[in-house]
């Protein structure tokens, strides 16, 4: 079986005002071959016990660029161990020469793909554009896992190339609007390479879909949302949470589970919630009711600053908390679902179009709509109504197909 294991080395120079080289050294059944890692950095910012990069002080000149290249590295060695792995696995036979060879074809740092996305997946982090930064991680470990851990230059992504990621995806069982999405991200960063001048635009995503179909959106009707609020669920406390922060989003005008998350409690003031949505940064202001003070007396007391009880500790982990809780509650609205004979698979995202649909049937103003959903425009409104009038036609065809 073949034994190989990589690890990060630097190499000083011995010259302290020159920098010197980080290097991946490869061990293969105890062979050792180096494989430039394309990155160089001064003595002094090595440190040699713990094997990383030293990072300075906040406001230093050099710590953005070390952060960056503290985090492409680590990346790699990430994704080179668990090639290694593969193929220690598979008892394939290879040698260290091989190995470097390898290594070094995928090793063009300024025009590779795999660590152009990752250090755009970084600078979004970097800026607060979480949710960004996650979609160019997903779409980046999509991609990789086509090239099977293979990195490549820009000017190597052709149409054909394209095509047969896309073909992978949909042999997933991937909807075409999931395909899309990984295709738009790819496409993003090609573009920008392509103005960074990492290669001459080839069009390699003019053979692959990159749009939107339309999707019937998920709503209910009041009277159904009415079944939900009079379940009694005292006995099922998880399920009565997961049915409270439902009904909460739902009398917040569809208020989305992140923003939800981190509602602060001096947002509520005077009888007003005051917010900034996360997606657009825009600013709303609700009026506090009665139905909201209710689902609020109902949550557990929190020391955190945080209004509802979905982040309960301020440790650096408030979005995996959000996201773990956000998992649950649409789990169990599955559950809550059936008990109040609901037949939707329903879960938070319901309660947003629920609302507009309601408040289109009271003939409320688009306008009005629109600005209590937080659309920029009211053309994102009225293609958010048009996809559910789509699903009241189908409900018409099938009353009259019943009497055929």
């Amino acid at each position: 079986m073949t034994k190989t294991s990589i690890r990060l080395k630097f190499i000083a120079s011995e010259d302290p005002a020159k920098e010197g080289l980080l290097v991946f050294q490869l061990t293969c059944n105890r062979v050792t071959r180096m494989v430039a890692s394309g990155y160089k950095i001064l003595n002094g910012e090595w440190d040699k016990a713990s094997g990383q990069i030293v990072m300075p002080p906040m406001g230093n000149a050099r710590r953005d660029s070390l952060l960056t290249i503290r985090l492409n590295l680590e990346w790699r060695l990430q994704t080179y161990t668990r090639i290694f792995e593969e193929l220690d696995a598979s008892a394939s036979v290879t040698c260290a020469d091989d190995l470097a060879r390898r290594l070094a074809s995928s090793g063009d740092v300024d025009r590779s793909v795999f660590n152009f996305m990752h250090t755009q997946a970084v600078r979004k982090m970097r800026l607060g554009k979480v949710r960004s930064s996650e979609t160019y991680r997903l779409a980046l470990n999509s991609f990789a896992r086509f090239r099977k851990g293979m990195d490549l230059t820009f000017d190597k992504i052709d149409s054909e190339m394209m095509e047969l990621y896309e073909a992978e995806l949909r042999g997933r069982g991937l909807s075409r609007n999931t395909t899309s999405f990984y295709m738009r991200i790819l496409r993003t960063n090609y573009r920008l390479a392509v103005a960074r001048g990492l290669t001459h635009d080839c069009r390699p995503f003019s053979h692959v879909y990159c749009g939107m179909d339309k999707t019937v959106k998920r709503c209910i009707s009041f009277s159904e949302i009415k079944k939900i609020k009079d379940l009694d669920l005292s006995r099922r406390p998880r399920l009565d949470f997961a049915r409270d922060m439902f009904l909460f989003s739902f009398c917040t005008r569809g208020m989305s589970f992140i923003d939800m998350a981190y509602l602060k409690k001096d947002d509520l003031r005077n009888g007003y919630l005051t917010y900034r949505r996360k997606k657009t940064g825009q600013l709303l202001v609700i009026e506090w009711t009665e139905q909201m003070q209710d689902i609020l007396d109902k949550c557990q007391p929190n020391d955190t600053r945080y209004l509802l009880p979905i982040v309960t500790r301020e440790d650096g982990s408030e979005r995996r908390q959000y996201q773990n809780w956000i998992m649950k509650i649409n789990r169990r609205l599955k559950t809550i679902a059936v008990l109040a004979g609901v037949p939707v698979p329903l879960s938070l995202y319901w309660s947003r179009h629920s609302w507009a649909t309601i408040a289109r049937s009271k003939e409320v103003p688009l306008s009005v709509i629109s600005k209590g959903l937080g659309h920029d425009s009211e053309l994102t409104t009225q293609i958010y109504l048009d996809s559910i009038k789509s699903a009241e036609v189908d409900k018409a065809n099938r009353r009259i197909l019943n009497d055929l």
